[in-house]
């Protein structure tokens, strides 16, 4: 089968597959791993993954649509519970869902809480005990009795999103178990997320990367301009935007080497993510209580909590 070509008249299936799990289970490493590309932002701070970005993969006859979500947690400010909403309505609306936990904490009170909302989910779900590698085999078989007691689980797998252990069983399965029906994406289309998010999520990942000590969570990217150039080099402009004066430096930095550096490190990943050069301009602004305006929660996909 041509990479580019739906196959016609075959037993095809597609579905909607969402990944939900505690801050930090390994999500967006595992859906990266899971499509082969870097669709969704990688961070060793929680919180990170704002948008409910999609990533498509093609097992045998079988198309394979995921939702990372954000971490699901419990929420202190508005962000925190339109993104907990906005996680829940994710695996609401999926065909089936994947509950990742990380083997090394095993059932804490984050992922007990998932274990608990689940019980007003129809949908099938199955498990997924992530960081294998890292556990005794003993735990991780007291780990998985233990959560399908407090879920029905039709699978478990026991998966490393790192290295990829237990992945190849894990699309297999899905792929037997998405419903049957007409794909919904071209073969070569990865991502339905749009460069312009994808580009923005690249950047803040760098941010955080380089500030995550100093800078706190109020602070966003957007992608302004995406141009693509007679040359094949594509023209990006983004903003970063943060609540304070005080931020704007920091995110400057002396001499303006730290906004040097971030965009450096972003302006690579997407020449990677396009495979073209990628010019890329930054801008850091100050944005009072942008935590509060219910039209950047809409830029994000989520919806605005009323209070």
């Amino acid at each position: 089968m041509d990479d580019h070509d739906i196959p016609q008249g075959a037993d095809t299936r597609c579905g909607f597959i969402a990944l939900i799990g505690a801050p930090n289970a390994g999500k967006s490493t595992l859906l990266n791993a899971l499509v082969g590309a870097k669709l969704s932002i990688v961070s060793h701070k929680v919180q990170t993954t704002r948008n409910l970005v999609r990533g498509i993969a093609i097992e045998k006859m079988s198309q394979l649509i995921f939702v990372d979500t954000p971490g699901i947690f419990a929420p202190k400010r508005r962000l925190d519970r339109a993104m907990v909403t906005s996680a829940w309505s994710g695996a609401h609306d999926a065909d089936a869902i994947g509950v990742l936990i990380d083997a090394r904490k095993g059932l804490d009170q984050e992922s007990g809480a998932i274990l608990s909302g689940l019980s007003e989910v129809n949908q099938q779900k199955f498990l997924l005990l992530n960081k294998i590698d890292l556990v005794e085999k003993e735990s991780l078989l007291a780990l998985a009795q233990d959560a399908n007691a407090r879920g029905s689980f039709a699978a478990t797998f026991m998966i490393s999103a790192l290295d990829g252990s237990g992945l190849t069983d894990l699309k297999n399965w899905l792929a037997e178990h998405v419903p049957a029906g007409p794909w919904l994406y071209p073969p070569d289309q990865m991502s339905d997320a749009p460069m312009r998010q994808l580009a923005a999520e690249i950047t803040r990942e760098k941010l955080y990367h380089r500030l995550h000590q100093e800078l706190p969570y109020q602070s966003t990217v957007e992608t302004e301009s995406w141009k693509e150039l007679k040359d094949g080099s594509v023209r990006v402009e983004q903003t970063i935007y943060v609540e304070r004066e005080s931020q704007r430096k920091i995110v400057l930095g002396k001499s303006g080497q730290t906004i040097k550096a971030i965009g450096a490190d972003a302006r690579r990943d997407m020449a990677e993510m396009v495979e073209h050069p990628v010019h890329l301009f930054l801008f850091v602004k100050v944005r009072e209580g942008w935590g509060d305006d219910p039209e950047r929660y809409r830029q994000m996909g989520l919806e605005f909590p009323k209070e």
